[in-house]
């Protein structure tokens, strides 16, 4: 029989991997605690297994404990856990991809196996992310018993496993956010800039969409320092002078996204020289 998995917090990537493990049979999902009752039911249906739990004194006891909380709740949420006596010799893992397992000290302190699970994806898609999610990277770190239990449900899931420093992990989350998050923000700017020059919203994304695409296809296949192109990298100053200060008259904001922009490709551009 596969070990029983509760469940704390069930939003999008904590019913995702919810579902993934109990269809796998990685995990037996057993019960499903959230803020509400209602929430805890809509994940249940989601999930496909468990039961809806409104508090924590409905929690059953289980072999695995996965905290899918926001990152600022994992150290309450383990302590009240670990004070109601409830993960014991448990394996308990979270998916912060912020924090490290010391955030479950109250629970290793009570003899649990601590770790965390991060897949790098978003979840803005349940669905979609559940339907495709083998090949998942997952950046995961811990105590070594713990990892040893949990690779293989991870297996079973199609999860592609990247060892981690913990003493890193808020650099390595840092990384994440910067190739995903800053990088809309990245492409806002563009896209508002090309609007600026009379070319409409639509148009702007399609314009855009060849140049972005293509230079990340090069960053991936070549490497960051060989993709880079454009006045920084045939040292074309006068250029990129008139550009900040075009930048700077039209909007500030955009002025000194460029400004430090620039100064990091620079930087890039004389690197390995």
């Amino acid at each position: 029989m596969p070990h029983t998995l509760n469940i704390v917090g069930a939003g999008h990537l904590g019913r995702v991997l919810g579902r993934l493990f109990a269809a796998s049979g990685a995990f037996a999902v057993q019960d499903v605690l959230t803020r509400s009752a209602a929430s805890a039911a809509d994940a249940v249906g989601f999930i496909g297994a468990g039961r809806a739990v409104g508090e924590l004194a409905g929690l059953r006891r289980a072999d695995a404990v996965m905290l899918a909380v926001g990152d600022d709740q994992i150290e309450a949420v383990c302590a009240a856990l670990a004070n109601a006596g409830m993960l014991g010799g448990a394996l308990v893992f979270h998916c912060s991809g912020a924090k490290s397992s010391a955030a479950l000290q109250a629970a290793a302190a009570r003899g649990a196996l601590t770790a965390s699970v991060h897949p790098v994806r978003s979840f803005a898609d349940p669905e979609g992310v559940a339907r495709d999610f083998a090949g998942t990277f997952c950046g995961i770190e811990g105590d070594a018993r713990a990892l040893a239990l949990l690779e293989p449900p991870l297996a079973l899931i199609g999860a592609r496993l990247v060892p981690l420093d913990a003493a890193a992990k808020t650099v390595y989350h840092a990384a994440s956010v910067m190739a995903s998050n800053y990088l809309v923000t990245l492409m806002d700017a563009a896209l508002r800039a090309y609007q600026a020059a009379g070319i409409p919203e639509q148009v702007a994304r399609e314009l855009a969409r060849p140049l972005a695409t293509e230079t990340l296809e090069n960053v991936f296949r070549l490497g960051a320092r060989p993709s880079l192109m454009g006045p920084i990298a045939r040292g074309d100053v006068a250029t990129v002078a008139r550009q900040q200060a075009a930048l700077d008259g039209w909007d500030a904001p955009t002025g000194e996204l460029y400004r430090a922009l620039a100064v990091a490709t620079t930087r890039l551009a004389r690197r390995d020289r």
